[in-house]
């Protein structure tokens, strides 16, 4: 028997997008950014930025649509899906002519970390912290 798991904490780039299958199942589509910033050899601040995109399934996908924006703080726990043909995260070229990589996830649990006065904030410039909500310009899809 084989197991994974990933968990990530991060925020919302965009609204999230529900839809349903034509057997009536709900899916929620989220993307996710996920920030780092650390010091590099030199002693510069590097800050680096990892989208996720997330699907979410059934009752649950319909509350993160009821209860999400942009912006909003969220955990999620998943699995990674991988690209059929290569096992790796789906490849594609951005906009730019640069090469990226799109980390795809399905949600099993998504646990709503901003308050709803934060949410209502969302699209608003945030006052603490060093996050700055990402711009749609900064989505990779």
């Amino acid at each position: 028997m084989s197991y994974q798991k990933i968990i990530i904490a991060g925020s919302l780039g965009k609204n999230p997008e529900m839809r349903y299958t034509p057997s009536g199942q709900a899916v929620t589509n989220l993307n996710v950014a996920t920030n780092r910033q650390y010091k590099d050899k030199s002693g510069e601040s590097v800050k680096e930025t990892t989208w996720f995109r997330v699907s979410v399934w059934g009752k649950q996908a319909e509350s993160c649509n009821q209860y999400l924006r942009k912006g909003s703080k969220v955990l999620v726990e998943g699995r990674m899906n991988q690209d059929p043909a290569t096992g790796n995260p789906r490849v594609f070229t951005g906009n730019d002519g640069a090469p990226r990589a799109s980390f795809e996830i399905t949600a099993q649990t998504v646990r709503f970390l901003s308050s709803r006065s934060e949410d209502a904030s969302a699209g608003q410039p945030q006052q603490q912290g060093n996050y700055a909500p990402p711009q749609d310009d900064d989505i990779p899809f």
